[in-house]
């Protein structure tokens, strides 16, 4: 126990201090590309709150590469060190020593899920909402509901606020809609409902609406109108609901259950969000695997030689596992893989691999 102990102890101080150096280093990066994209026209130190915002997110999607780092790293220092021969002497399998950082990894990988999941989401909306407002005043939100599709466009003028009952897979045809125009100084200042709109370069096709004036002192009834077809001006576009729309990482794990059920009851297809949902949930696994790659490659004695080859094959193999990962999310994405298998396949067969290469490592 005593060792398993040092062991993990030796990992999570070195999986710490790779996480600081990629935090400074991504923070520098990220402070020098908005720095570069608002070229001034905004302060610095708003520059500097943006990047903080975006830095959850970005770790998130780093932690494999951390996490292949830190298990390449320990596991050099400790056979230079002749630490793992001692315990090989000492009657310890290489299996047995990896108890230590492989669960290690597992609590890391629980801890991003349950906690940094939630938290890169809520920082990356955030990050995306003062990101827009900087760079051109508009603030256009997107929101599933129980109640339907909620879209909100604005410009300096005002906002207009959108619900629909059902939309289209896109979200750029919506039926049985209703518009709520707002002034910013008056309030709200128009309604309309329509059968269907449609999403055109710039503005919004309204079929078979009818428009009330919402001015106060009036009789909204009275003065309403109707339209076999109406255009609206509006900001949003098929790139920007798309990107809203279609990012399962802007939703909480916890919330992301919910939110998918909402997409299916209000017509949309869930499936990108349900890959990514079994995708985090087997996250654990995939870090463990990462970790038990690193080892199979450099548990070896230094004095064997070729210990720079080992480290590159480890990084190499590990980064093709994250990319084979990846290559199966897009796959389950499209529909070509069922969404348990295009999540759960990789790491089970990252992890079997690499229990594998230790065994063939330590037996012959």
């Amino acid at each position: 126990m005593t060792l398993h102990t040092y062991f993990a102890r030796r990992f999570l101080s070195m999986f710490a201090g790779i996480l600081a150096a990629f935090v400074l280093f991504l923070g520098l990066l990220d402070l020098v590309e908005q720095l570069r994209r608002f070229d001034g026209e905004v302060s610095f130190g708003r520059v500097v709150v943006l990047v903080l915002l975006n830095a959850p997110a970005s770790l998130y999607e780093m932690l494999p590469l951390i996490m292949i780092l830190a298990s390449v790293a320990v596991f050099l220092s400790l056979a230079r060190s002749s630490e793992l021969v001692v315990a090989r002497a000492a009657g310890r399998s290489g299996l047995v020593t990896l108890v230590g950082p492989a669960t290690i990894a597992a609590v890391i990988g629980l801890v991003a899920v349950a906690l940094m999941n939630p938290i890169a989401a809520a920082t990356s909306k955030r990050f995306d909402t003062l990101s827009e407002q900087y760079s051109s005043g508009d603030n256009d939100v997107l929101s599933i509901g129980s109640e339907g599709l909620w879209l909100r466009q604005g410009d300096i003028a005002g906002q207009t606020v959108i619900r629909a009952a059902r939309a289209n897979a896109d979200a750029t045809t919506l039926y049985d809609v209703s518009f709520v125009t707002y002034d910013r100084d008056v309030g709200p200042v128009r309604r309309i409902e329509a059968e269907e709109a449609k999403l055109g370069d710039g503005h919004w096709m309204l079929t078979d609406a009818k428009s009330w004036p919402l001015a106060p002192g009036q009789n909204p009834e009275a003065l309403s109108e109707r339209f076999p077809s109406l255009e609206i001006a509006s900001t949003l576009t098929r790139d920007n609901i798309r990107d809203r729309f279609g990012r399962p990482s802007s939703v909480s794990i916890w919330a992301l259950p919910a939110y998918i059920s909402d997409l299916e009851q209000a017509g949309f297809s869930a499936r990108r969000h349900l890959v990514w949902f079994w995708m985090e949930m087997a996250r654990p696994l995939f870090l463990v695997a990462l970790v038990l790659v690193g080892a199979g490659f450099t548990m070896r004695h230094s004095r064997l030689g070729r210990s720079g080859l080992s480290t590159l094959t480890a990084v190499l193999l590990g980064f093709g596992l994250y990319y084979i990962r990846n290559f199966a999310q897009v796959l389950g994405e499209t529909g070509q893989l069922p969404a348990l298998a295009a999540a759960w396949v990789p790491p089970v067969a990252s992890f079997l691999l690499a229990i594998g290469l230790i065994l063939q490592q330590e037996d012959g």
